[in-house]
């Protein structure tokens, strides 16, 4: 699917197979996606002043706010990261700095581009893997031999490659010479730090940078595909594509943006946390970061906030971070029948995962339209009794509810697992009423 095709109207319909409710969040985000298309099409005097108009998203826990970024990703076929901002430190203090956020999405720009030119180039891929396995099957000829002798050298090679397509020698073994895998290098550090260790990787593997190892040809035929793809690929191209696009269409969803917010009220604060915010604002407003790629302007990325602002209110952030964030939508809390269509009707719900899950032994699960209400009804009572954790709290009690038959499997086998209304009774309705029982198991 590709959002380039699609309107906003159509981005919503799309979200709605997933998230219930959540009107304005969808929108929202529905408006700001088919904005970065708009922007291409301009002139490049005009697209340069267009900026994205970022988003924040305020709502409690388990309403739906990650889910719409997930959703989003998976819709998406723009470069695009969830990250924590918790996770973040001031510059000085031990930890990630904000700028790794912004290598991790050019990383996952150069994955995109990556699969979208191995797509392109696949039989050229497969062309270059089955002549390497062949010629290790058929050893090529001395060059001194005569023209007959390398005619039928041609011909059993192309027969030999044929058997090797189709499957039929999957099963024997050969040796083969792969090149060892270099340790993955980005760890947050900066980009000056990666090219010399990188650097120095090279120097200390050259002698080792292929090993022979013996395995059957279907192994093989994966094996290959990354030196293949090295082959076949202009390396160059992918990384110069990959840095324009996660400059022009990138995407940062930042979740729990609220950890690193200071309330008024609070006296034991971490002291890293507005140096977080400090750090992240130049990044939001627009300037360039170094990664291991080359440098990247920041200007055109979009960030998506998000956070629960329970302890703290979004006013607690400082007002020039507040100031990048100019659209500001709230989600609702989760109502009893918003609990409800939730079971009911997204397209991957939690109940039709377990009836999935259920029929891999054999059992037909049921769920009574009832017993679901009653899942619903219980599940928002506890939480308003206890901790409000929305969407979340029906993983818990569904789970209560099918523990008996997710563990006694094999007495329930090739027959009819029905949940009812007093079956869910009976399992919760004690528990939510205890509010202390609920807050340990529910």
């Amino acid at each position: 699917m590709n959002t380039k095709d699609m309107t906003p109207r159509e981005i919503v319909k799309y979200l709605d197979e997933y998230i219930i409710g959540q009107n304005d969040a969808k929108k929202a985000i529905a408006i700001a996606l088919r904005n970065r298309y708009r922007r291409l099409l301009l002139d490049e005097k005009m697209r340069e002043e267009v900026t994205p108009k970022n988003i924040l998203m305020i709502g409690s826990t388990g309403v739906g706010k990650t889910e719409i970024a997930r959703r989003m990703a998976k819709m998406m076929n723009l470069p695009f990261i969830k990250v924590e901002a918790s996770k973040y430190t001031e510059v000085g203090f031990v930890g990630r700095d904000v700028e790794s956020m912004v290598r991790d999405l050019v990383s996952a720009s150069l994955h995109l581009v990556e699969n979208e030119y191995k797509e392109v180039s696949q039989n050229e891929i497969q062309e270059y893997i089955l002549n390497r396995i062949t010629r290790v099957l058929v050893p090529p000829l001395p060059d001194s031999v005569s023209a007959e002798k390398k005619e039928e050298y041609n011909l059993s090679f192309e027969k030999m490659k044929e058997k090797v397509r189709s499957g039929a020698m999957d099963h024997v073994k050969i040796e083969i010479e792969v090149q060892k895998k270099m340790m993955d290098s980005d760890h947050g550090m900066p980009p000056e730090l990666i090219k010399v260790q990188e650097s120095l990787i090279k120097v200390l593997s050259k002698n080792q940078e292929k090993i022979k190892k013996e395995m059957d040809i279907k192994e093989a035929k994966i094996v290959l595909q990354e030196e293949a793809s090295e082959y076949v690929l202009d390396q160059e191209k992918i990384k110069t594509e990959a840095l324009r696009r996660a400059e022009t269409s990138g995407i940062i969803f930042i979740d729990e943006i609220d950890k690193v917010a200071v309330g008024n009220n609070s006296s034991r604060q971490d002291p890293s946390k507005e140096g977080v915010q400090r750090d992240l604002l130049p990044i939001v407003e627009g300037s360039v970061v170094n990664t291991k790629y080359g440098p990247i302007k920041t200007d055109h990325i979009l960030f998506i906030a998000a956070g629960a602002f329970h302890l703290s209110k979004p006013s607690d952030l400082i007002p020039e971070l507040q100031g990048r964030f100019p659209i500001r939508v709230e989600l609702d809390a989760l109502k009893e029948e918003t609990m409800y269509q939730i079971l009911v009707q997204t397209k991957t719900s939690i109940i039709k995962q377990y009836q999935a899950l259920l029929k891999t032994e054999s059992i037909n699960l049921v769920f009574e339209d009832e017993a679901l209400r009653e899942l619903a009804k219980l599940s928002y009572n506890a939480n308003q009794k206890t901790e409000d954790i929305g969407a979340r709290r029906l993983h818990t009690v569904i789970e209560r509810v099918l523990e008996d038959v997710s563990f006694d499997v094999d007495l329930y086998q090739n027959k009819e697992y029905k949940v009812s209304k007093e079956l869910v009774q009976e399992k919760l309705e004690n528990l939510v009423e205890n509010t202390d029982l609920a807050r340990y198991i529910l």
